[in-house]
């Protein structure tokens, strides 16, 4: 059990440092940049230097300042996301949770419907209503991931009203919106909590992928999806400008995963109780 306990302290501490060393880039592109990001001055495809640290891209920007400002759209992206669908997944789960059996059937087959369409296929369609823009993109990404949460949610509150101690409050007097916070989010905040971070990642890998399509921040915002896009005509002879926002993609899930894996461990009180 230790081992388990050390594993998953580990992955809590590593995915941490991935994700802070990621805000921190994000922080400080708030106040300073290399380069300004339409910048042309740097050569086309110059090589790393001194004055460009990775290099230049085929219109001579720096990449550095670029993945800087890919970093603010992916976190933005992925706490704007997450927080709609928070809000949203949260209200449908909790009214279909405590719903009559009609309502709840309808909701949960409107849940079921909207889950039956994959989140970037969702998230595609809402952007090209509504136009390429990072507002849209947000939009249409916390609301592909909503009916996730709501889903979720609804079958947790399930589990929960279930309990005898929820009939012993019913029976003492105590009143449905004090039974929820006492009782009902108390219990379901672990696995929430976990679901919030696995979907931040994803978040920001959506983004990623709709700024790849076109359908993301538009130009002169540096996603790290559009620097990919940039990059593909390019990779042989410059591969740094598509390895770079790769690896900081990969990062961003691999360190929320992790901070998803810490997390469990530390709110679900079964696994603490098993140590």
């Amino acid at each position: 059990m230790n081992q388990v306990k050390s594993r998953r302290s580990w992955s809590l501490i590593v995915g941490l440092v991935i994700i802070s060393t990621i805000t921190l880039v994000t922080l400080i592109s708030l106040v300073w940049l290399p380069y300004p990001i339409d910048n042309t001055d740097g050569g086309r495809l110059s090589p790393p230097s001194w004055s460009h640290l990775l290099g230049t891209d085929k219109l001579g920007r720096d990449l550095v300042a670029r993945l800087m400002v890919g970093a603010r759209i992916a976190l933005s992206v992925g706490f704007s996301a997450v927080l709609i669908a928070g809000i949203v997944g949260l209200t449908l789960g909790m009214a279909a949770g405590f719903a009559q059996r009609w309502l709840d059937e309808s909701l949960s087959a409107l849940l079921d419907i909207l889950i039956a369409f994959p989140t970037l296929l969702l998230a595609m369609l809402i952007v090209a209503a509504r136009g390429s823009s990072l507002t849209s993109a947000i939009f249409a990404i916390g609301l592909g991931m909503s009916a996730i949460i709501a889903r979720l949610t609804r079958l947790l509150v399930k589990r929960v009203l279930a309990k005898d101690f929820i009939t012993a409050s019913r029976a003492s007097g105590t009143s449905w919106p004090r039974i929820i916070v006492l009782h009902v989010l108390p219990n379901i905040w672990p696995t929430l909590i976990v679901s919030f971070a696995l979907q931040f990642g994803l978040a920001g890998l959506a983004e990623a992928s709709l700024s790849y399509l076109g359908l993301g921040a538009p130009p002169p915002n540096a996603s790290w999806g559009s620097l990919l896009q940039e990059a593909q005509a390019t990779v042989m002879t410059s591969p740094i400008a598509a390895i770079a926002p790769g690896l900081f993609l990969v990062a961003l899930v691999i360190g929320v995963n992790l901070i998803a894996d810490g997390l469990r461990e530390i709110a679900d009180p079964t696994l603490r109780r098993s140590r």
